[in-house]
């Protein structure tokens, strides 16, 4: 069975059980004031597995359905025996680093919390855009874009919404999480980039 699957369970059990149980799911969740003053960095991971409601976490295992699986695959052809265990050190210290410019931005801001899998799956999604720049990615169905396009949109996006500060939604960690993804996936394979920039080429 494809870790993905097992990662998708994994994260879906996680969130019931907190869901179920208050106290958990505020200990496990991204607090950074805590997680600074307190020195409980376990949050920066656990935070990853749970989420606030059912939307949130079914948006987040689709696009890990999705993107996790074709990642998985690729890896596991690319790096023969040390795929899978890289691509699950891959998702699960993106959602790590990821929430590493939260924790340092809301430091001082003990009512802040954040939680959920993005920074992991936005890692996923700009690494396969990575490796495939021209296919079409569909946002939630509706709106459908080569990878590359989607994913410059996507980076854009984030940035703004960051800087407004509009909404409940941690768009810091879908930046860094989509920047991580680069970064990532080019120092354990460089002749990515290459790739990707030739592909760009023929359009």
């Amino acid at each position: 069975m494809e870790v993905t699957y097992g990662l998708m369970i994994i994260i879906g059990l996680v969130t019931y059980v907190a869901w179920q149980k208050p106290e958990l799911h505020a200990r496990l969740m991204l607090n950074p004031h805590t997680v600074v003053h307190q020195k409980q960095y376990y949050r920066l991971l656990t935070s990853g597995f749970v989420h606030n409601n059912s939307m949130h976490l079914f948006l987040n295992l689709l696009t890990l359905y999705f993107f996790g699986l074709a990642i998985e695959q690729i890896f596991d052809y690319s790096f023969k025996g040390a795929g899978i265990l890289l691509y699950v050190v891959f998702f699960v210290t993106a959602i790590v680093v990821a929430n590493i410019p939260t924790m340092l931005k809301y430091k001082d801001q003990p009512h802040y919390n954040s939680l959920g899998a993005s920074g992991g799956v936005s890692a996923l999604v700009l690494a396969f855009v990575l490796f495939d720049p021209l296919q079409d990615l569909c946002l939630y169905g509706i709106l459908c874009l080569p990878g590359y396009l989607l994913g410059a949109l996507f980076i854009a996006y984030s940035v703004i919404m960051s800087k407004r500060n509009v909404d409940n939604i941690n768009h810091d960690a879908h930046l860094f999480g989509a920047i991580y993804g680069v970064v990532f996936t080019l120092l354990i394979r460089p002749q990515t980039l290459r790739t990707f920039l030739e592909a760009l080429s023929n359009i």
